[in-house]
């Protein structure tokens, strides 16, 4: 479960994870503004944004495992998959890719759901909620913007 109420995290991280959406939003939202012939390029450097951000997530676990001892083997290995996947997603057609990047934002947040409470990172929850939404939403549509 989420706590009623979010508990304060650092400013910096707030400025910069909020500050983390605006190539997600403005990226989608330019897709559905600019003339056609500027959409297949936007759409890919929107997809290698999310692929970033993807990758990052799973980078995520490594951290966490690195304070462990013995580092978990799961989390280890489920550190690798979100940028195995975000690799797939570039390769594939924009329309596709960015569907597979926004499906992989909300796995990786229901994965983090189970595994940061165990971790002792839970208070990071309702901010990760709200990137994740806000990214998953704006892949959706600019995918929906490239067909």
């Amino acid at each position: 479960m989420l706590p009623a109420t979010p508990v304060a995290l650092p400013r910096a991280a707030l400025w910069l994870g909020y500050g983390g959406l605006l190539p997600f939003v403005g990226g989608a939202l330019l897709l559905w503004l600019v003339h056609a012939e500027l959409n297949p390029r936007l759409a890919h450097v929107m997809s290698g944004y999310a692929a970033t951000i993807v990758a990052f997530l799973g980078g995520i676990h490594w951290g966490l495992a690195m304070r462990q001892n013995p580092p978990s083997m799961t989390s280890l290995a489920w550190g690798v998959v979100p940028a195995l996947v975000a690799w797939i997603a570039v390769a594939m057609q924009p329309a596709a890719g960015l569907v597979l990047h926004g499906v992989m934002l909300i796995v990786c947040y229901l994965v983090d759901r189970r595994v940061y409470p165990v971790l002792g990172v839970a208070a990071w929850l309702v901010l990760r909620f709200r990137l994740s939404a806000v990214a998953s939403m704006s892949c959706f549509l600019a995918a929906a913007a490239t067909v």
